[in-house]
């Protein structure tokens, strides 16, 4: 686990800072949010509800990019970050020595839009969730995690530890 670094994505209000704050704990990493490599003019822009481009997320990837090879000199990290296209997560990786940890947080959107709903003092607005949704290419690797409504966030760290000790031990 030494050097690795863990990025947990998947759509606003599926859980990306929760659940990546706790694991970052567990494994005693150190945790970083991709909303803090934004520009304010991205910032605005989401908080507006005006979807980003892949030109307004180049020099966000990027950033994170050459990030990643710190943080893997540094002992590895965790990460929570949309990382919703493939391009995106190919970004990310390009940055890194070793393979990428990712774990794609997926729920209902139902339950996704509930999340965003009951949510105070963040940019993102549940009336991002479909453009989201409609951007998202789901990752056929990595950890996947089921979100459940009555789960509880040390449940899905649990999961996630789970997988990545049964996929380690092979």
């Amino acid at each position: 686990m030494k050097d690795t670094v863990f990025i947990v994505m998947g759509v606003s209000g599926s859980g990306k800072t929760t659940i990546g704050r706790l694991l970052a704990e567990k494994l005693a990493l150190a945790f970083h949010d991709a909303d803090d490599f934004h520009s304010a003019a991205n910032i605005e822009k989401m908080g507006a509800g005006i979807p980003l481009t892949d030109a307004d997320r180049k020099d966000w990837l990027a950033a994170m990019a050459d990030a990643i090879t710190k943080w893997e000199k540094s002992g590895g990290a965790v990460l929570a970050c949309s990382a919703l296209k493939e391009k995106y997560r190919q970004t990310l990786q390009g940055g890194a020595r070793h393979p990428l940890q990712w774990v794609y947080l997926d729920g209902s959107r139902e339950l996704l839009h509930d999340r965003l709903e009951a949510r105070e003092g963040h940019y993102m607005g549940a009336s991002m969730l479909d453009s989201q949704l409609d951007t998202l290419e789901e990752p056929a690797y990595g950890i996947h995690v089921e979100l459940q409504k009555n789960q509880t966030p040390d449940d899905v760290v649990q999961e996630i530890m789970h997988s990545y000790q049964s996929a380690a031990s092979k």
